[in-house]
């Protein structure tokens, strides 16, 4: 996703008036950069150009559009992962493709979008965890069907994709804290020993 500043975008948006889908990019990097609960409605009216009773009647509240940025976020990124996982050729290395872009070891201390809001809301927001339950379940089901293609058994590719994505998803909370790519990358390669095929005793 292009790294478009708050302030540039709303620069060059407000001259057309106001578009509801640039809008949500804008608050995805709003969000993105200050978290849920430091981001006020202010802040996103400033940033998205649009006057409160706009955004009121186009997104309802704030927690609306951070579902919205989540779930345009994640549909994006399921949509990437798909495509790696059927254009690859070595159904195992479609996996470690996979857990490489999830992981975005060079990605910076922004973190994933995703695992922040998660991080920063969860347990407490029941329809943010609701959607997390269901992507994670399907970018495990995207990773476990590779695992099958590549010889992988049905009873064992379901465990260890959901290993190797908890793995991943580990790897760029440690990202936000400013652990080094190196390290990420040296951890990131244990799921070289989940990704064995070998049936194990």
């Amino acid at each position: 996703m292009a790294k478009q500043s708050a302030d540039a975008a709303v620069a060059l948006g407000r001259p057309r008036g106001f578009d509801p889908d640039a809008a949500l990019r804008v608050a995805i990097e709003v969000f993105w950069q200050r978290g849920y609960q430091a981001t006020s409605l202010d802040d996103l009216n400033h940033a998205m150009g649009v006057s409160r009773s706009s955004f009121y009647a186009c997104f309802g509240s704030k927690h609306a559009v951070l579902m919205a940025a989540v779930r345009l976020y994640a549909d994006e990124r399921f949509a990437a992962l798909t495509e790696q996982a059927t254009t690859h050729a070595d159904p195992r290395a479609a996996v470690q493709t996979m857990l490489a872009a999830i992981a975005e070891v060079d990605g910076g201390t922004r973190g994933c979008l995703f695992v922040n809001a998660i991080a920063e809301l969860a347990p407490g927001d029941a329809e943010l965890v609701a959607f997390a339950q269901a992507h994670t379940r399907r970018v495990g089901a995207l990773m476990a069907a590779a695992l099958v293609r590549a010889g992988c058994s049905e009873a064992q590719a379901a465990p260890r994709a959901a290993a190797v994505l908890a793995l991943a998803m580990g790897v760029t909370t440690l990202r936000k804290t400013g652990v080094r790519a190196p390290e990420l990358r040296s951890l990131l390669a244990q799921a070289d020993h989940l990704l064995a095929l070998k049936p194990t005793a």
